[in-house]
């Protein structure tokens, strides 16, 4: 297995005081990782990495430290309080009532728009310069021709079926894959909301002939903790992985692969972090 890099000497200090901070103000607070994570937003194994120095502190999850301890982000990093400040100054130049909506559109994008197509960035400063029409046409975004049609969002993180994947703390979306909850429940799918459902990308050999490398599956995201055997995306050691999980007894797990290649590993419950369960591979294998 590829193990992560380690921090910078000036990165992994900042996880340090950060996690110095934490322990010595969330008793009095009472503030765990998990009522972190709820505030940042992201998954209990994102924060423990944030704070053991497995992963660089971010502006976002710092803002959220910073807020949750009441503390200033300078206490733990002067380098994304910087960050953070010239946010802010970027926000306040937007502001200005002497900048158009076509001025701020353009600041965004020169920020924060590289990774859109030239395609977007025109349709984008269009609807800006042109306030009569008010609105853009994104026609991915319209309800489907099937009165029950919804729009399951596609995100860009590679849950491995083998020697697991770094996660990425905030996923971007690639796409949107159009479906009917009416249909998926007629082929066994079981889900309560259609929003809970979201399609990842399986990566590896370890799941087939159950899950072949790249193939799309849909998951449950509402699913977050051990329910019955079965196929789940988790966090464990830092990696993110797609196996089948079996409960043991004695707060253990047993983690399997379908490919007869790669043997069972035994896992310790606490330190496995469920993301979600895997319902439907799409090439229609219900699991």
């Amino acid at each position: 297995m590829t193990r992560k890099k380690q921090l910078s000497p000036e990165l992994k200090a900042e996880c340090d005081a950060a996690k110095a901070l934490f322990v010595s103000k969330k008793n009095a607070l009472g503030i765990t990782q998990a009522s972190l994570a709820e505030a940042a937003d992201i998954s209990a194994a994102a924060v423990a990495m944030y704070l053991n120095g497995t992963n660089p502190l971010n502006a976002k999850f710092a803002a959220v430290l910073s807020r949750q301890l009441g503390v200033p982000v300078e206490k733990f990093s002067l380098r994304l309080a910087k960050e953070i400040n010239g946010l802010r100054g970027s926000a306040e130049t937007d502001a200005d009532p002497g900048n158009t909506a076509a001025d701020i559109v353009r600041n965004m994008l020169a920020r924060q728009g590289k990774g859109l197509t030239e395609d977007a960035r025109r349709r984008l400063l269009a609807a800006a310069e042109s306030p009569d029409t008010g609105q853009l046409e994104v026609d991915y975004y319209r309800p489907g021709a099937v009165g029950d049609e919804v729009w399951i969002a596609h995100y860009d993180v590679r849950a491995a079926m083998g020697g697991g994947q770094i996660p990425h703390d905030y996923p971007e979306m690639l796409q949107d894959v159009r479906v009917s909850p009416q249909h998926l429940r007629e082929m066994g799918v079981e889900f309560k909301e259609h929003f809970h459902l979201k399609i990842v990308t399986g990566w590896g050999q370890s799941m087939a002939p159950t899950i072949k490398h790249r193939d799309p599956l849909l998951v449950d995201i509402s699913i977050r903790e051990f329910a019955g055997d079965g196929i789940y995306m988790f966090s464990w050691e830092g990696h993110l992985y797609i196996k089948r999980l079996q409960w043991m007894g004695g707060e253990q797990i047993s983690m399997l692969s379908d490919n007869p290649r790669h043997p069972p590993q035994t896992i310790r419950a606490e330190d496995t972090f469920i993301q979600a369960r895997v319902l439907l591979v799409w090439n229609a294998n219900l699991v």
